[in-house]
């Protein structure tokens, strides 16, 4: 996948959350903004290693 996709991944998953918080759906919404959070430092750090390399070589 690509970095886009990854990231609109990410924002629908965050968006996902914020609606089920709303809607009082706690647990589900706890569980979705932790795996927003996974996903997006994973990919942050991916990206700075990608870049790292890069800069090395």
């Amino acid at each position: 996948m690509s970095d886009f996709y990854k990231d609109v991944m990410t924002g629908l998953v965050f968006i996902v959350a914020l609606l089920g918080f709303v809607s009082g759906e706690f647990i589900v919404s706890s569980t979705l903004f932790a795996i927003a959070a996974i996903i997006s430092n994973v990919n942050a750090t991916r990206k700075q290693e990608k870049n790292k390399a890069a800069s090395m070589a």
